[in-house]
């Protein structure tokens, strides 16, 4: 059964008298330290949440690892519940912390945050140390950009369980059929445990540990035209008046590097972005919203006023002889903030005031593994970033510590500066913030996307396991860079990629420098069609994309989930890894799926734009029995009224019933958090020839009707389509005959 130390033994045994067999076993041995390593007894044992138990071993020390993924420090609720199993066992040499779990059944893992390869993790590896991976081809995938310590397996029956380790030294996670591995180049750590009866209730349990995402703005889940880099505002306008004068929609253009002067983080370019305020004015006249990238590197020059106030203000990573560190980025030499000190956060997010003055609406974080460009140091001598003992000095309730250790959150804590400097200089906005570093509990500051992928097929399909994973793993608001990053991209290639992307959580087309143009128009009048089919339907969907993400602010839950999410129980629907739903009730099918494995029930297909039908590169939408979907209509930018009228797509049950949600509110600001917002929940039922759809309950002070005057109503009933039209407050009835 398991194996325990003296201390678990007086703890626990009574607890484990009744233990189920069919129950998982767990038990940590590490496997790079030998079999005879140390033992270390366990600490303390709490409950600290809804079936959520600490597990703290004997030797623990904040000040060697210090947690920087939970939300906020978590307090004793009682004893462990006496049915509990899983129970860890530490081991520790040679200074290195390390565990196995072992398991035992059929158990579905997954999680692992941004991670290649499949969406089923059973036989997998990821080497957590985050770094710079242009199209994932650091040691064949292992090794992203973020760290997510983090496991979710689920057993035949639904039931489920989730481990944090809540460490952020180097490591490395194997998760094995047998055995879940986790091996750390550092001290002690802490483990949590939940154990919970679905999936969907662990990750709610990951959220309660590690926070939520914070309500986007509205106009964050429209569609993004990113390039490295358009290169002037001369360039920016003419992509932005293309997507008007085409009537394709779109919300935000991204300026990459090449607008800052020289590199210099914090500046812009004195010729090709010489009036940044003129340009960002332009761009919202015209319904746009401006993002530009900022990089922690920040170049050595005593005449640039960022470095001359970070060196004044004593922010800079030092080395061991006290001197700055200097490491290699697109300016040339830089310097480093350092993010462990408060000091250094505060005075980071500081930077931002005048810059974000100038009308710019949201801020892209990048090479904040932090990436350093060491390709001309001997190759047994390059890391990628900075050393491994250079020092970092912390403050508040971090200890000092080698970059061994704070490296995976060195991106985590420069986007916690980014957002509460971003926040204080506009209080009155959520800000957006999009990184490509972070750490599991991250998402509480910024969104994220799978990085520098390729304009490959392997990468288009591997997109959606990815983002997938994401969600499973804490991090809803994800999406690849749609068509490829790096490479050309065909027309082909292109349709079919947006035709699914657009309907991810974060939807961006991007493209590096010297690649081809990779905007909806670039390949063709038939391909810019397809592209426009695609974004509108996404955009129609607002109303209902906008409701799940309030849902995930407040729970956790992805707005893009696995198949499986639909039947828990459905053991084949476990590495379904094509097809995804959006939330619970829309599932989607990408065109190029083959042979997916779907839920069995009733599923009506969705279409929402002519022409859709006769596109085949259109994902196939299905509807879920027992839902009402929202929708609004065609709108060229999220700003634009969607709700003249609101569209419910009705789906009923085998119980004929339905029902689903909408929530309104601004679309910015905080007035929702005072109750400035109104969550509709629709029924739907069938009586006879009859099917009334009314208003079952309203939640918030928001006066929906000045928004919503009509409703449209489509019944999708066994292949056919049956409409009706009214009002909030009357309902809606449709005849069947």
């Amino acid at each position: 059964m398991l194996i325990y130390n003296s201390l678990l033994t007086s703890q626990l045994l009574t607890n484990h008298m009744n233990f189920k067999t069919t129950l998982i076993s767990v038990l940590f041995i590490t496997l790079s330290i030998p079999i005879n390593a140390q033992e270390v007894p366990l600490q303390k044992t709490s409950l600290v949440g809804n079936r959520i138990v600490e597990f703290i071993p004997k030797g623990f020390d904040k000040s060697k690892t210090p947690s920087l993924i939970l939300a906020s420090e978590p307090k004793s609720k009682g004893k462990v519940p006496l049915d509990w199993t899983l129970i860890p066992e530490f081991r520790f040499q040679n200074n290195k912390a390390g565990a196995v779990l072992k398991l035992q059944g059929n158990i579905s893992l997954y999680g692992g945050g941004e991670v290649t390869g499949p969406l089923l993790r059973n036989g997998q590896s990821i080497k957590l140390w985050n770094t710079d991976t242009g199209a994932y081809s650091v040691e064949g995938g292992k090794r992203l950009y973020q760290t997510h310590p983090w496991v979710m397996g689920v057993r035949p029956d639904g039931s489920a369980f989730g481990i944090i380790f809540d460490s952020t030294w180097k490591a490395e996670l194997i998760t094995n059929s047998d055995q879940i591995i986790y091996n750390s180049e550092g001290a002690l750590f802490r483990v949590y445990i939940i154990d919970r009866e679905s999936p969907q209730e662990i990750i709610k349990g990951l959220s309660e540990l590690t926070g939520t995402i914070k309500l986007p703005p509205r106009w964050a889940l429209g569609y993004h035209q990113c390039r490295f880099s358009y290169d002037s505002e001369k360039r920016v306008m003419e992509i932005a008046d293309t997507f008007r004068e085409k009537k394709i929609p779109c919300d935000v253009i991204w300026m990459d590097i090449d607008y800052m002067q020289g590199y210099r983080v914090f500046t812009f370019d004195s010729i090709r972005f010489s009036n940044p305020k003129r340009l960002n004015d332009n761009l919202h006249k015209k319904g746009f919203r401006a993002v530009y990238m900022i990089d922690p590197g920040v170049k050595v020059d005593k005449d640039y006023d960022v470095y001359q106030s970070g060196s004044q203000n004593s922010v800079w990573v030092l080395k061991n002889n006290g001197e700055e560190y200097h490491g290699k980025v697109w300016p040339g030499d830089c310097v480093f903030p350092d993010f462990t000190d408060p000091k250094t956060r505060n005075w980071w997010g500081g930077l931002y005031k005048d810059f974000l003055n100038t009308g710019i609406d949201g801020v892209w974080n990048d090479m904040n593994e932090p990436a350093v460009n060491d390709n001309d140091f001997p190759e047994d001598k390059r890391l990628g970033t900075m050393p491994y003992d250079t020092p970092h000095k912390g403050g508040g309730n971090l200890p000092q510590g080698p970059h061994l250790l704070y490296h995976n959150a060195y991106g985590r804590l420069m986007v916690e500066a980014s957002y509460n400097g971003i926040l204080k200089t506009n209080p009155a906005k959520r800000p957006f913030l999009l990184t490509r570093s972070n750490l599991l509990g991250g998402q509480r500051y910024a969104a994220t996307w799978t990085g520098d992928n390729y304009a490959g097929w392997d990468h288009l399909k591997l997109s959606v396991p990815m983002s997938l994973t994401l969600g499973l793993s804490g991090q809803p608001f994800n999406g690849p860079d749609i068509g490829g990053f790096l490479g050309n991209t065909d027309g082909d290639l292109w349709a079919n990629w947006l035709s699914f992307g657009a309907f991810m959580p974060f939807a961006r087309g991007h493209a590096c420098a010297g690649t081809n143009d990779k905007e909806p128009w670039a390949y063709g009048a038939a391909i810019e069609k397809t592209s426009r089919i695609a974004l509108e339907r996404r955009y129609r969907l607002l109303p209902y994309l906008y409701t799940l993400f309030y849902e995930s602010s407040k729970t956790g839950l992805p707005v893009m989930a696995p198949v499986f999410f639909a039947d828990i129980k459905n053991l084949s629907l476990r590495a379904e890894e094509q097809a995804f739903l959006l939330g619970e009730n829309l599932l989607v099918v990408p065109s190029f799926a083959k042979d997916p494995k779907l839920p069995s029930g009733i599923w009506e297909e969705l279409n929402l734009i002519e022409g859709e039908q006769n596109d085949n590169y259109q994902a196939k939408l299905k509807i879920k029995g027992g839902s009402i979907i929202p929708a609004g209509i065609v709108i060229q930018n999220a700003g634009e009224n969607s709700f003249d009228p609101l569209s419910l797509y009705v789906c009923l049950n085998e119980k004929n019933t339905a029902k689903g949600e909408l929530y309104l509110d601004a679309g910015d600001g905080f007035g929702f958090e005072k109750g400035d917002y109104t969550l509709i929940t629709f029924a739907a039922e069938r009586k006879n020839d009859t099917v009334l759809v009314k208003v079952a309950k309203t939640e918030g002070k928001r006066n929906s009707s000045d928004e919503i005057q009509k409703i449209n109503v489509s019944l999708l009933l066994n292949g056919k389509i049956y409409i009706g039209s009214g009002t909030l407050k009357e309902g809606i009835t449709i005849t069947l005959k």
